[in-house]
């Protein structure tokens, strides 16, 4: 059974099992006080300077852990945009303990191409560096800098290569202190980014690694610089509907159609925000699933019981992370979005609100639901029998891995030739509408011409009668 809340009001004890396996992680007790796990440890009751931490550039021994369990496609990697890996161990004091944990450094090989934009995530529970395989054409193509700050998960470093990774350790009650102590760190003169003219910093995550961004929140309005400023200028927690306080700084939360069960069962959107204090956007983008299932190795072959998503998610997790950086680097007000419809009816088998095509209405639009060839749900579920050649990621799992990875993915299903023939007069009608279209987004912020191939690519392709 998959965990059908993912609201951090009433988080699920039968989701613990799930960190790992799918990275649903509930968001814990946040307070001061704290209470809780991990993350949520007692913070200072007034502001305080984080330390800087000491830093060791790692050559080896032996290889590196990469950090993108799933590979990046040809022509859309690292080497295509000359980007190298760096990586650091970081020490220092945390809780009254020390720790050695390590950042991975991903940046133009030559400095003078980086934008001065850093973008950090803390590592997601699996191992995989989630938002920059979502973002990683967006990041590279504009410059910026991907930081990747290890506060748990420790295990697949070591397991890939104890020899190199023997002397790190992290208790999961640091993982605050860490976040901003690395954080100081990279704008400080001691930073491994010193080439960089520095910016803004940015912290994201996606799903189990949002978790990690809400967490820290509350530690982010008591860990400061030296001048007491803030140490990230924004946060970007994607996959994740949970109720985010007000900080001194900008926040884009991009929750998705699987987190519209827990908006049917209660919870409530935060409101848009730009007064100082409360500069807050909500991003809620029709068509998109929690995790995705394009460019993601875990779902090929496909182990659904109907065909997984190929909605490019990161094409628009991408888009919210543009607009953060416009926010927070020149003052820019984003957007505001249409939230989704919801409206409650179990009948058609989800909360949302459908149109006529079993799309999701309201929400942020674009040419996959406008110009729609298939109906975009969610939430999928394991082939039954179970397909007898799953990937790596799901063979060396348990039993039922499946099931609660299909559940975190999309599905799509075509629509008829009679429908398609009421929507298109043929495929060259079909792809002058998604073109327009697309021209229309991207001219209104909703659509970054980076990705602009990518939804050509599939209009040309497809199968209209």
């Amino acid at each position: 059974m998959i965990c059908r809340e993912l609201s951090y009001r009433a988080p699920q004890l039968a989701c613990a099992f799930l960190i790992v396996a799918i990275g649903l992680e509930p968001v814990w007790g946040q307070g001061r006080g704290g209470g809780g796990r991990g993350q949520g440890a007692p913070l200072p009751e007034d502001p305080v300077v984080a330390p800087i931490p000491s830093v060791l550039p790692v050559t080896g021994p032996g290889p590196l852990f990469e950090g993108v369990i799933m590979d990046l496609p040809a022509g859309d990697d690292l080497d295509h945009f000359d980007y190298v890996m760096e990586e650091y161990f970081v020490s220092g004091t945390a809780q009254a303990a020390p720790y050695t944990t390590r950042i991975l450094v991903r940046r133009p090989s030559d400095w003078d191409r980086a934008s001065g934009i850093v973008v950090a995530e803390g590592m997601h529970p699996s191992g995989n560096s989630w938002m920059f395989h979502f973002t990683h054409t967006y990041v590279m193509s504009e410059g910026h800098v991907g930081v990747e700050i290890a506060t748990s998960g420790l295990e697949h470093l070591t397991g890939f290569n104890d020899e190199r990774y023997e002397s790190l350790s992290v208790q999961g009650s640091q993982a605050n202190e860490i976040l901003a102590q690395v954080g100081a760190l990279l704008k400080s003169d001691s930073s491994p980014l010193t080439e960089l003219d520095l910016r803004e910093l940015i912290l994201m995550g996606t799903s189990a690694s949002a978790g990690i961004v809400l967490r820290y929140l509350p530690a982010h309005e008591i860990y400061r610089l030296d001048d007491m400023g803030p140490i990230y200028d924004g946060f970007l927690p994607t996959s994740n509907i949970s109720a985010i306080p007000p900080v001194d700084v900008p926040v884009i939360q991009i929750p998705t159609m699987t987190e519209a069960e827990t908006l049917a069962a209660g919870a409530v959107r935060r409101p848009d925000g730009d007064t100082p204090g409360d500069q807050f956007r909500i991003y809620e983008f029709a068509g998109m699933s929690h995790n995705d299932s394009r460019f993601n190795a875990t779902y090929q072959p496909d182990p659904c019981m109907y065909p997984v998503s190929r909605f490019p998610l990161g094409a628009f997790m991408s888009v919210g992370l543009d607009h953060l950086v416009g926010w927070v680097d020149a003052g820019t007000l984003p957007p505001q979005g249409e939230k989704l419809r919801l409206d409650h009816d179990a009948r058609d088998g989800s909360p949302l609100a459908l149109d006529a095509f079993g799309n999701a209405t309201g929400g942020i639009r674009n040419t996959y639901v406008d110009f729609p060839l298939v109906r975009y749900g969610v939430r999928n579920q394991g082939a039954e029998p179970p397909i007898p050649n799953p990937s790596r990621m799901i063979a060396a799992r348990p039993a039922g891995t499946a099931n609660q990875l299909c559940g975190l993915a999309g599905y799509e299903i075509l629509l008829s030739p009679e429908q398609l023939r009421g929507l298109y007069e043929d495929g060259d009608d079909y792809r002058e509408k998604v073109e327009e279209r697309l021209d229309e987004l991207t001219r209104a912020g909703w659509f970054l011409p980076v990705y602009r191939n990518v939804v050509l690519g599939d209009a040309a392709t497809a199968n209209v009668p």
